[in-house]
């Protein structure tokens, strides 16, 4: 089991705590980005910097994702996708992507796209808060027990 993050986008905060968490039980954490990302030393953390592109990061995220993996991303097409290869996705504000939801999920995306496409107003999400991350953190803690046996060690 490996936890990949879709990173261009991720609250630093996150960022963070995912670091702590592949010292911590000793699993392999990837981010993905179109842009050069800082990373401390640790030979459970690694940054994989993609071409600038629609979709290039989701795309690799999707590519590398096996059963069991871990996907911290907000993007809810990419969740999907990974859904379909049996990984798990969890959005960085401590909320799951699910079988049962994701098509859902998906369908009130595609609204909002539309709605903005004619030019109403939808606004945005809510500022990222600190009860978000607490969530979020309450979230990987309860995953990483319950699946973080059998680390992914890098090589």
């Amino acid at each position: 089991m490996q936890i990949l993050v879709d990173a261009d986008a991720c609250p630093s905060v996150i960022k963070d705590m995912l670091f702590r968490a592949a010292r911590r039980v000793e699993i392999c954490v990837t981010l993905v980005a179109n842009q050069y990302l800082r990373t401390p030393p640790s030979p459970f953390i690694k940054a994989i910097q993609v071409p600038a592109g629609f979709d290039v990061a989701d795309n690799r995220i999707v590519e590398m994702a096996e059963s069991g993996d871990l996907v911290i991303t907000a993007d809810i097409p990419l969740a999907s996708a990974v859904l379909d290869k049996g990984a798990h996705a969890l959005d960085p504000r401590g909320n799951w992507f699910t079988p049962d939801t994701i098509k859902e999920r998906l369908t009130m995306r595609d609204v909002m796209d539309q709605l903005r496409s004619t030019g109403i107003e939808t606004g945005g999400p809510a500022p990222f808060s600190t009860r978000d991350s607490n969530t979020f953190a309450s979230q990987l803690d309860r995953f990483l027990a319950r699946h973080g046996n059998s680390p992914r060690k890098t090589p």
